[in-house]
Order: structure tokens, then C-alpha cells, then sequence
């Protein structure tokens, strides 16, 4: 790894009247502080229409685009036009409307059962009423939009983004970065960036949320602020991501789709346990599962537990990245608010590294990438040059068969008596096979770490290594590859191995899903 860092990734904050989500609260509002006589939804009119009249006055003074959201449209992509074209430190960059169904309070006519007589009464309800999306950038955390419901009690949805707060908190400190997409691919000061994904505390969101309340349009006047009608923020869903960049994208993820392959089990709640630190129990509520998700070629590992998920997957082709997105703090017997945000950071990254821990891999596949390279690719050393032992080359397969007779494990061997060994192999006559193609042979085994020179002597032996390599290649060829090709082929005779079965079974299955789908051959 080249560099590892661990911090908040997207969060998403409700922001909301605390006073004015229950019908007594939004009656009280009403009558004593407002001093009108009933509480009707007929009373909140002139509140929205205030509202959206503040919006559309700071649009036109500001000069921002005012947009309609297509139905299917992606907003994020909307914005990251914006974005291109934006060349501010900090400012407004549209605003765009659209229709969601949404928590709201209604007026039921009740009647009194002594007197007879009818009176209003607020009841919750839902509705489908315009949502202002303030899409932004600011210069302590970059791109971030706010959410305004335009009915009342006007509540809000605050979306910000710890991997662009810390990009502008590098960039002002003057210490140079890569973009990973979302995230870091390299920095000049990793233990700085981390003590600033770190500092990204309650009191500093706070501090941001407040600022641009300040600077947009507000629901409510100063005189319901001073009353006590002020917002407050809770936490509605934050994702919590290890980032690990890999060297060596290729074994990195070779590395990853082993980890997919043997893991498969990672959902069942023995697991789930381990790597959540809970107890699951047959009344434990929520699906408890392991997915494996594909976007062409890019596989993804997803684990569930409860309403939180846990996904693993290799980044841009650069990084492992493992983030736990917790969509419920009551999950973890943790509250909403900002204030418990360092018990959900804690929850999160001790499951990251948990699930590494109960990862598990068959092999290595960064050593094992490097073993096969080091033999079947060219190889330069000390100004000398080796060509490659590819494994199809036919010399190359004798070469290794006759390394590996018991008697050279003994004693060694010479030029002369490889050389016999190795034309009896291919089938030639003795003096087909020059001394100066033998002494070829030789120096390639040497320089690629396969064979040694005896000291002393004028004889030869493997190496560890060359022992290992040339018994695998040799039985590889000889055992599997050989007599497999033999069965599968289509000139080989009617049998009853497995193999060719299961290969015509394949293209019956396929011949089928053609037809089935009207494919053209």
C-alpha cells in the first residue's frame, strides 16, 4: 500500500424544526406565537408563498440559474456540469426544483360530541410538494447541496462530502495531492491528512450549516428565530470508508476477486458478528446476506446487517476501498444526533477492519504474479540477456521434464549430460543440439534465478525455486493441460468423462438462451 487513510465519506443530515414536528407543537406555533385564534393548514399559505418568494428574489439578484428537474434526470450529473464550468472560490451554483412526497400536516374538520359542533385539528399526512435543491460550493468543504421542503414545517436535507472538505483543507494548507475520484490517490503528508479527516467534527458541520442558513433564503422570519424556531441537525445516513491505494493495480485486483471467492459466507451471522461486534439472534430484526454485485468487469462485495451495509470493492482499479454506510444509528443502540457522530465513526471503521481481519485468502497474488513473470518473460541482468521460458514453447517444457530426473537432484549435471537428456526429449539427435545453444539453456536458467553453478566445478544444480517451478510447469503440462485438451477436443472419441459433458452441456445452454432471445448466429 501506498498510502491508507480512513474518514467520513458522503453524510446526510435532516435538518428540521424540533418544536414543530408534532400537530401540538405546529398548533402551538400558531396560536400562541403567531396569536391567530385556530391552527389550520390554511394558516402555513402565506408562510410558503413568503418562501418561495424569498427564493425566486435571491435568484434573480444573484443571478442564478433557477432549473426543473426532469423526471429520471441524475442530479449529481446536473451539478457536475455546473461545477465544470465554475470558477469561484465559493458561491451558489443553481438551484433546482423538483416534486417529492414528503411528511406534512393537513386540516380534518372533527366534530365535538357534547355540542355537535365542528372545529379543525391538524393531523400528520403525506404529500407531494416542491423540493428546492440549492446546489453549492464552499471553501472549507467544497461541493455540498441544501434541501428545502417549500411546505411547512420546511424541512431540510443537508448533503456534504468529508473527501472534498479535506482536498480544500490540503489545498489551503499548501500540501500537494492526487484525486482519487472520491478520495486521496497520493499525498506529500499522509499523517496530516488524516489528522484533518479526524477533525471533521459535530461542531465544525454545525458551524457550516449555520453559515449558509446566514446566506440563503430562510422559511422562517427573525422574529420566529428569536423565539426559538431555529433548525437543528440529526444524522440520517453517513458512510464511513478505508481507502487503500495498492502499487500495483493489476495483483491488486487479482488480490480482490480472491477475496470475493473466499468469502462468499461473510453474511452469515456468525460473521456478521464478528465484524459488527453484535449479537444476532433468531429475533435479531433485518436480512443478513453477502452479494457479490458486477458493473461490467468491476466486482463489488456487499454485506448487510439490519439497515446498515458493508461494501468492499477495488476503486478506479487503483484501491481497495471498504466503507460502511450506516443508515440507522439506532442500529447500534446510538442516537441521531450530530453529537454521537464519533461513536458511528468508531462503529464504522473498527467494521472496516474487522472485516479484513476475517477476510481470507488461498494464495498471494501479488507473489504469485511475480513468480510467473520472473520466468516466461525476457529477463535482463548484469548487461546480460535471458529470453523467456514461455510456458507453450516446446523446448522450454523438455528443458524443465529434464531437469527434474532424480538423478541430477543427487549430484548436479553437466553441459554434456543435459544436453543428451534434453534431445532425447525433443526427439533429435545427439548433434542437433549445439554446445552453444546448451550453454544458451544454461545461462537462462541462471539468470532467471532457476540454476546455479556448483562452486569449483564444472556442474550444475536448481535452485529452490528452479526445483519448484520446473516440477509445477512440468506436471502442469503433462498431468492437466495435455490430457485435457485431449478429452474436450472435438476429434476425440465418445466418452463419458466429465469434462467434455459439462462442455456440451455450456453450448446446449447458450444455443438455447439464443434462440430464447432471437439473437442472430
Amino acid at each position: 500500500m501506498t498510502l491508507e487513510l480512513e474518514g467520513i465519506d458522503r453524510m446526510y443530515l435532516n435538518a428540521y424544526m424540533p418544536r414543530l414536528q408534532t400537530d401540538v407543537g405546529v398548533a402551538s406555533f400558531l396560536i400562541k406565537h403567531r396569536g391567530h385564534r385556530f391552527a389550520s393548514s390554511v394558516l402555513m399559505d402565506p408562510i410558503s408563498k413568503a418562501f418561495i418568494e424569498k427564493l425566486e428574489r435571491f435568484v434573480r439578484e444573484r443571478g442564478v440559474p433557477m432549473l426543473t428537474f426532469e423526471k429520471g434526470q441524475r442530479k449529481d450529473d446536473v451539478a457536475a456540469e455546473f461545477r465544470s464550468r465554475f470558477t469561484g472560490r465559493e458561491g451558489v451554483l443553481f438551484i433546482g426544483k423538483a416534486q417529492e412526497k414528503v411528511r406534512v400536516f393537513r386540516t380534518q374538520k372533527r366534530r365535538n360530541p357534547m355540542t355537535g359542533a365542528t372545529y379543525p385539528w391538524l393531523v400528520p399526512s403525506t404529500a407531494m410538494v416542491n423540493q428546492y435543491y440549492v446546489y453549492a460550493i464552499d471553501a472549507d468543504f467544497g461541493p455540498f447541496f441544501l434541501k428545502f421542503s417549500s411546505y411547512f414545517p420546511y424541512n431540510a436535507k443537508l448533503c456534504i462530502n468529508g473527501h472534498e472538505y479535506l482536498k480544500r483543507q490540503l489545498s489551503q494548507r499548501g500540501i500537494a495531492f492526487e484525486s482519487l475520484d472520491n478520495g486521496l490517490l497520493s499525498c506529500d503528508d499522509v499523517r496530516r491528512a488524516q489528522k484533518i479527516c479526524d477533525g471533521l467534527s459535530p461542531e465544525t458541520i454545525d458551524r457550516f450549516f449555520r453559515k449558509w442558513l446566514r446566506i440563503l433564503p430562510h422559511p422562517f422570519d427573525r422574529t420566529d428565530r428569536k423565539a426559538g424556531y431555529r433548525y437543528d441537525l440529526s444524522i440520517w445516513q453517513v458512510e464511513l470508508s478505508l481507502t487503500q491505494v495498492l502499487n500495483r493495480p493489476l495483483s491488486g485486483r487479482v488480490l480482490f476477486e480472491e477475496i470475493i471467492r473466499e468469502n462468499l459466507d461473510l453474511g452469515r451471522p456468525d460473521q456478521i458478528q464478528l465484524i459488527f461486534d453484535r449479537s444476532v439472534t433468531r429475533r435479531t430484526p433485518g436480512r443478513f446476506r453477502t452479494r457479490v454485485l458486477t458493473d461490467g468487469v468491476v466486482p463489488s462485495l456487499h454485506i448487510d446487517y439490519k439497515k446498515t451495509r458493508l461494501k468492499q470493492y477495488h476503486k478506479e482499479g487503483r484501491a481497495l476501498r471498504t466503507e460502511t454506510t450506516i443508515n440507522d444509528p439506532r442500529d447500534f443502540a446510538v442516537g441521531r444526533r450530530p453529537r454521537n457522530l464519533p461513536a458511528l465513526r468508531s462503529i464504522g471503521f473498527t467494521a472496516n477492519r474487522r472485516l479484513l481481519d476475517v477476510q481470507r485468502l488461498s494464495h498471494d497474488a501479488t507473489i504469485g504474479e511475480d513468480a510467473l513473470s520472473q520466468v516466461v518473460h525476457p529477463f535482463d541482468r548484469d548487461g546480460q540477456h535471458a529470453s523467456a521460458l514461455r510456458f507453450d514453447d516446446s523446448r522450454a517444457q523438455a528443458l524443465m521434464a529434464a531437469l527434474v530426473l532424480f538423478v541430477y537432484q543427487l549430484r548436479g549435471f553437466s553441459h554434456r549430460e543435459l544436453r543428451q537428456s534434453l534431445t532425447g526429449l525433443l526427439g533429435l539427435a545427439p548433434d542437433t543440439l549445439t554446445p552453444g545453444r546448451m550453454t544458451c539453456d544454461l545461462r537462462r536458467l541462471r539468470l532467471h534465478g532457476l540454476g546455479e553453478r556448483i562452486p569449483k566445478t564444472h556442474r550444475y544444480r536448481l535452485t529452490p525455486f528452479g526445483r519448484r517451478i520446473a516440477i509445477f510447469f512440468n506436471r502442469v503440462y503433462a498431468r492437466l493441460l495435455r490430457p485435457s485438451l485431449s478429452v474436450i477436443s472435438p476429434a476425440a472419441p465418445p466418452g463419458t468423462a466429465d469434462l467434455p459433458q459439462a462442455f456440451r452441456h455450456l453450448d446446449a445452454a447458450i444455443a438455447h438462451a439464443c434462440s430464447t432471445l432471437r439473437l442472430a448466429a
